[in-house]
């Protein structure tokens, strides 16, 4: 059952959103109906650790409960790790999958809840696009990744000590663990680009958005890449 979070939402607003949900062309080969088994729970490592249930959200599309499927969309979809070991469902649903649609109309639609869920991440999409690689020893600090788990804190702590036994030619300092091609990052942007990636960063964060327009255009001349 629905909670009373968002009733001040407009049941069209929700309609609206869960119409774009349906509308994608992946729907109808990941949802075919929920027997309540529970694998996809029971093999779900996400579930083991939050308040959060694949076979819910499968149930929720299949009955069309719009209230509920805001709920989800705004408080559940980003407490899954992608990891799809819900494939093993024996009517062949893809929560995961689902899940993945569902989070892209969170973010064309830039919901507040999901631009808070993705706050911290905003600096690893700028190192992605700009360096090729993704998180640095320097980016573990405990209030940038609350959801990594007191682990972050112990890391963070003592980054200098992490350094000093990894090997030189792997990660001895803050910058890259590893060199990668100006054509590779090129050809990366390219991609979020002509996907519309690129307009999906804008809804939750239009400063990076901003940034790596502009740093990565400017790349692309550079190269002669029109």
């Amino acid at each position: 059952m629905p909670s009373d979070r968002y009733t001040e939402v407009p049941l069209e607003e929700k309609e609206r959103l869960f119409a774009q949900v349906k509308a994608d062309p992946r729907y109808g080969s990941y949802l075919y109906g929920c027997y309540e088994c529970g694998i996809c729970v029971a093999a779900c490592p996400s579930a083991r650790f939050y308040d959060f249930s694949p076979r819910k959200i499968a149930q929720t599309l299949a009955r069309e409960d719009v209230e509920l499927f805001y709920e989800q969309l705004n408080d559940d979809i980003w407490n899954c790790s992608q990891c799809f070991s819900c494939l093993r469902c024996p009517r062949g649903n893809n929560p995961g999958g689902l899940i993945t649609i569902m989070r892209e109309v969170a973010v064309k639609n830039g919901l507040k809840t999901t631009r808070e869920a993705l706050a911290g991440y905003t600096r690893i999409i700028y190192k992605i696009m700009t360096t090729g690689t993704q998180v640095s020893p320097d980016m573990l600090q405990e209030d940038a990744f609350p959801d990594w788990g007191p682990q972050v804190k112990e890391v963070a702590d003592h980054l200098s000590l992490w350094r000093k036994a990894l090997p030189p030619e792997t990660m001895h300092t803050t910058s890259t663990s590893w060199k990668v091609a100006d054509r590779t990052r090129q050809e990366l942007y390219l991609i979020w680009k002509l996907t519309g990636t690129i307009d999906m960063i804008a809804e939750l964060d239009a400063g990076l958005h901003d940034i790596i327009d502009e740093v990565m255009e400017d790349a692309l001349e550079e190269s002669g890449i029109a």
